[in-house]
């Protein structure tokens, strides 16, 4: 029986491998963030909105209306509670708005206001925002 069963598992082990091999690779294509199609014939690489966002002053700071929640860990004091707030409390117009959110103490202000050349503002992205992805973006 072991026996029978060990022929069976390197069988479907070989079978297995014919047929992943057998498949067209998307490695070749495939750079990270983006992918690598049709440049012969438009002479540039497809991005898509995310990509394109993410390449601005997004990528290096807390964008109040765009990023999630778990973008404010790398600063003191601001996660989880206060992010939570200025999630919240988007879209902002201008990045000093988030200094009039209601409901904040004269320390959650100090906080923000020793924080506030850390964010950033871009027009609000479907990308970023639905679904909930802003409070659980499915990093872990």
């Amino acid at each position: 029986m072991k026996r029978l069963a060990r022929l069976l598992f390197v069988f479907s082990l070989c079978l297995t491998c014919l047929v992943g091999f057998a498949q067209p690779s998307m490695a070749a294509s495939w750079n990270g963030s983006m992918l690598l199609a049709d440049t012969a014939t438009t002479g540039e690489a497809i991005r898509n909105s995310a990509d394109s966002k993410l390449g601005t002053e997004f990528g290096k700071k807390i964008d109040l209306n765009n990023t999630n929640v778990r973008a404010f860990r790398k600063y003191p004091g601001l996660y989880p509670a206060l992010a939570r707030k200025v999630v919240d409390n988007a879209p902002y117009k201008t990045v000093e708005d988030v200094l009039s959110i209601p409901g904040l103490s004269e320390k959650q202000k100090e906080m923000l206001t020793a924080n506030i050349d850390k964010f950033t503002l871009t027009s609000t992205d479907d990308t970023f925002n639905e679904g909930g992805d802003r409070y659980n973006n499915g990093y872990y």
